[in-house]
C-alpha cells in the first residue's frame, strides 16, 4: 500500500514544464495542479475513521486501490478536464491510504516497535516516490503518448497491491458490527493541533519541493532530465534520513529536539537555495535530512499520541484533513508569487520561515504524551 501513496504524486513536478507547455497551463494554474492532491486530502481525511469504523480497514484499502488504478488511467488521458479531473480521483484514493496506515499500525504493532514499523512504510513510500520522480521525464521522452503515458505508469503497482490486499478481506470485520467504539476527533487537544500543524508544515514543505524544485532549478539553467535527477537526489537523501531516525532515536521517547531540529535543516535548504543557488547539492542534502526525518515523526505522532486504534484513526483523519489544508498553500502560493515577482526569491525566503514555525510545532507535537479524548458509544454520539 505504501508504494502507492505518492508514486503518482511525485512526477509531476519533474513533467510541469511539460504539461504546462502540452496543455497551455500558467504557473498558477501549474501550481493549482499541483496543490488538487493536497486540497482532495484535506477534504476527505475526516470522513476515513467513520468509514472505516462502518465497513472495516482492509475492505476500504482494497476499494481505494481501484479507485487510484481508475484515476491514474483517467488522468494520464488527452484532455486537461481528465488531467484534473484524475487526479482528484486518485487523490481521494490515497487519502484513505494515508489516515489507515497509521491506525493499523497502532492496532497491529506493539507501541516500542511503532516508529520502527512506521519508517518501514515511510522508507517504502519514498523509495517509490523517488523513482517516479526520477523516471517520468525519460519515459515522457521515450514512450508514445509523451508526458500523458508518463503520469500513468505507476498503475501495475497498484494492480499489484490490489490483488495482494484481497485475500486479507477475509475475516475483515466492521468495529460497528463487533461491538467497537468510534473516537471523536480531538478538536480540543492541544496536542493533537501541535501533531497536526507539524503535519501540515512538513508536508508544506516537501509538496512544494517536489512541485517546483524542478522548475527552480530549470530557471537557472539545468535541464528537465537533470531537474528530475536532482529530485530524485533530494528523496533518496530523505528516505535515508527517514530509514535511519529509528536507529538513532532507539528507546528515545520524547522526541521534541529531534522534530525541532529536523525542522532547521529544511529551512537551512531553502535559505541555501535563496543565497547560495550554485550550491543546490548542499540545499537538496539539507531538504532531505530533515523531509526525511520530518516525514517520520509526523506519521509516529499519529500513531503514538493515540491510546488506541480508533483514537490513532481520529487523529490521523484531524491531522491529515487539517494539515493537507495548511500544505495546500505551499505550491499554489509559490507558484503566485512567482507569476508576481519573476523571482523565485520571496517564495524561497517564505519556506524558509515556514521551517522556523514548523520547529516550534514539532517541539510541542514530540512531547511523550497522549491525547485525552472521550469515546462515542456509537457512531452518532453520546459516551
Amino acid at each position: 500500500m505504501a508504494a502507492n501513496l505518492r508514486t503518482t504524486l511525485t512526477g509531476v513536478g519533474t513533467l510541469l514544464p511539460e504539461i504546462e507547455r502540452g496543455s497551455g497551463l500558467t504557473s498558477s494554474w501549474g501550481g493549482l495542479l499541483s496543490t488538487l492532491p493536497l486540497l482532495t486530502f484535506a477534504a476527505t481525511s475526516p470522513l476515513v475513521a467513520r468509514a472505516s469504523h462502518r465497513w472495516g480497514s482492509t475492505r476500504l484499502l482494497v476499494a481505494s486501490l481501484g479507485v487510484l488504478a481508475v484515476g491514474t488511467v483517467v488522468r494520464s488521458l488527452p484532455s486537461v478536464i481528465c488531467l484534473f479531473a484524475g487526479t482528484v480521483i486518485l487523490s481521494s484514493a490515497i487519502a484513505f491510504g494515508n489516515v489507515l496506515l497509521p491506525a493499523l499500525i497502532r492496532r497491529s504493532v506493539p507501541t516500542h516497535r511503532i516508529q520502527s514499523v512506521s519508517a518501514l512504510y515511510v522508507t517504502v513510500m519514498g523509495l517509490m516516490a523517488a523513482v517516479s520522480s526520477g523516471i517520468s521525464a525519460p519515459l515522457a521522452h521515450t514512450v508514445p503518448g509523451s508526458w500523458h503515458t508518463a503520469l500513468a505508469w505507476g498503475v501495475a503497482f497498484t494492480v499489484a497491491a490490489f490483488f495482494a490486499w484481497l485475500p486479507r478481506m477475509r475475516g475483515d470485520k466492521p468495529q460497528a458490527t463487533a461491538g467497537g467504539s468510534h473516537s471523536p476527533v480531538p478538536w480540543r487537544s492541544r496536542i493533537a493541533w501541535q501533531v497536526t500543524f507539524f503535519m501540515g508544515l512538513q508536508s508544506l514543505a516537501f509538496y512544494t519541493a517536489v512541485a517546483w524544485l524542478p522548475s527552480i532549478l530549470i530557471d537557472r539553467g539545468a535541464s528537465s532530465t537533470t531537474a528530475g535527477w536532482m529530485l530524485f537526489y533530494y528523496q533518496v537523501v530523505s528516505l535515508a534520513a527517514s530509514s535511519l531516525l529509528p536507529l538513532l532515536t532507539r528507546g528515545r521517547h520524547d522526541q521534541r529536539w529531534t522534530a525541532a531540529g529536523a525542522s532547521v535543516l529544511v529551512a537551512g535548504g531553502f535559505t541555501v537555495l535563496v543565497a547560495a543557488p550554485a550550491l543546490s547539492v548542499v540545499a537538496c542534502t539539507l531538504l532531505g535530512l530533515g523531509g526525511g526525518a520530518s516525514l517520520v515523526l509526523a506519521l509516529t505522532f499519529q500513531s503514538q499520541r493515540a491510546g488506541s486504534s480508533g483514537e490513532a484513526a481520529a487523529l490521523a483523519g484531524m491531522a491529515q484533513s487539517i494539515g493537507y489544508l495548511v500544505a495546500a498553500a505551499g505550491p499554489l502560493l509559490l507558484g503566485i508569487l512567482h507569476d508576481t515577482t519573476h523571482s523565485w526569491t520571496l517564495p524561497l525566503t517564505v519556506l524558509a520561515v515556514l521551517g522556523i514555525v514548523t520547529a516550534v510545532a514539532g517541539h510541542g507535537a514530540g512531547r511523550d504524551r497522549h491525547i485525552a479524548v472521550p469515546h462515542e458509544a456509537d457512531g452518532r454520539g453520546g459516551g
